[in-house]
């Protein structure tokens, strides 16, 4: 037995069931994809044009091997398109579809066997002689060797600060992709957040109801920094920045060699000098310690994430555009409560003079972002394995505990053995996983690990069988 199931039907999981497709002989590659259009996933579900990628098209790939095959792709959607454009998502879920199907196509071509299953995992259990059973739908038990958790982002939990009658009575929304639950047009629409996700949502409500009132509310009140319109120079001095930051003492030392970069280099855009760091970044989490984690999660998150994470330009400038029309209001406020059923009432303390005030809304949707909580979230795999000791959740929440390969720590604190976890899982491990370009040299080195233990497991059952 030397199977290998991917679960998750997302870009991670389709960047690992593609790799594995293009080289495991060994048994049956099982992609559990759920109920949505496999790869797709959450992230390029969207059919509105307006939600952009923040990477560049010339960065973006779903495997190692990935040239300009996207640009290729979106020009011949588009018609000529370069490599510093900013494509809409929806384009490449369309890309990551075509590139799985093409992958699948060469895989039948070569005799592998793999089987693509819509339904969703439901549990993991661990076999008494190694291995694992994951039960699929309802009934449905496949025996594996190893097992890849590409389970992506979670659903949105509500904030601690909104009633349950706020959230009986449909006022109150959870997920910003579904505005189209709502065909009566507000007056006033709040979002809360002002991070990528809430430039989606805001962008999409203004265009569906071009009457409506639109706040977004964040404790910072602050947008994602804009991409440069045009890539920008490498920072001269980045490797000796890079050495210095990996041999600094926690986040704050981290923090002043950054500033110190920016000021001393006036001719290098500052963004260059992020942007260099990017090789580095998941070694730097990796060597702070618990205290200096949170440290870095309650005083800088919110500067790092808007830094790094930035927007295309396009979205930055029709933000922009809706607050110069009057149409859109930024506070920087945060929520003490959420309560009524519609209107709703929203009760805000005001971060520069912490006065407190209500207003009232006709919709609220809660675009906070990813969340990684999964040991008080709802997903069905995730709580069971949890409860069984497979997995522990990282103790920032961030995600499951895991070794540097990827492979979960259970209960005991031990290495399980042929169990995995890839992209926003393994934040509390990472921190940075969950961009494509992480996404897809991820996939790739986990696939060629599977591919090494398989193959041995295989040749050893064979080796059994024969005896």
């Amino acid at each position: 037995m030397a199977d290998i199931a991917v679960i998750g039907g997302g870009a991670a999981g389709a960047a690992a069931f593609g790799e594995l497709l293009a080289r495991y002989d060994a048994g049956t590659v099982h992609w559990i994809v759920g109920q949505q259009a496999p790869g797709r996933g959450v992230a390029y579900a969207t059919g509105d044009d307006r939600h952009l990628l923040n990477v560049r098209a010339a960065g973006m790939g779903v495997f190692h091997e990935h040239g300009d095959d996207f640009i290729q792709h979106a020009s011949r959607q588009l018609g000529q398109v370069k490599g510093t454009d900013f494509l809409p998502r929806r384009l490449f879920g369309d890309f990551i579809q075509a590139q799985v199907g093409a992958r699948i196509d060469a895989a039948r071509r070569a005799g592998r066997s793999f089987r693509i299953h819509p339904g969703s995992a439901r549990e993991v259990m661990a076999r008494a002689e190694g291995g694992y059973a994951v039960r699929v739908g309802a009934d449905r038990w496949l025996d594996v060797s190893q097992v890849v958790l590409a389970i992506g982002s979670l659903s949105q939990r509500p904030l601690r600060t909104v009633s349950t009658t706020a959230l009986a009575g449909g006022a109150y929304e959870l997920d910003p992709w579904r505005l189209d639950r709502y065909p009566r047009p507000p007056r006033r629409v709040v979002v809360i957040g002002t991070g990528l996700t809430a430039v989606d949502t805001l962008l999409s409500a203004a265009a569906r109801w071009p009457h409506a009132e639109l706040l977004a509310v964040s404790r910072h009140g602050l947008w994602p920094f804009r991409h440069s319109a045009l890539p920008l120079g490498p920072y001269a001095q980045q490797d000796e920045l890079n050495q210095a930051l990996l041999a600094s003492d926690g986040p704050a030392a981290m923090l002043r060699l950054v500033r110190r970069a920016i000021a001393n280099a006036s001719e290098t855009d500052w963004r260059s000098i992020i942007d260099g760091m990017r090789p580095i970044n998941a070694l730097l989490w990796q060597r702070l310690t618990h205290t200096q984690r949170r440290q870095f999660l309650r005083h800088a998150r919110w500067i790092w994430e808007a830094a790094r994470h930035r927007l295309a330009p396009a979205s930055g400038e029709a933000i922009y555009q809706l607050q110069e029309e009057g149409r859109l209001q930024v506070l920087a406020s945060r929520v003490l409560d959420v309560d009524g059923t519609s209107p709703l009432q929203l009760t805000l303390r005001e971060r520069a003079t912490q006065l407190v005030a209500t207003i009232e809304a006709d919709l609220v949707i809660q675009a906070t972002g990813l969340d990684t909580a999964v040991a008080y979230g709802a997903h069905e795999l995730l709580a069971q394995l949890l409860r069984d000791g497979l997995a522990v959740a990282d103790p920032l929440q961030l995600g499951v505990s895991a070794g540097a390969d990827g492979q979960l720590l259970d209960a005991d604190g031990a290495a399980r053995r042929g169990l995995y976890a890839i992209g926003s899982l393994l934040r509390g491990n990472l921190w940075e996983c969950t961009a494509m370009p992480e996404i897809r040299a991820a996939a790739h080195r986990l696939a060629t690990q599977l591919v090494e233990v398989g193959t041995t497991d295989a040749s050893c059952d064979s080796a059994s069988e024969g005896s």
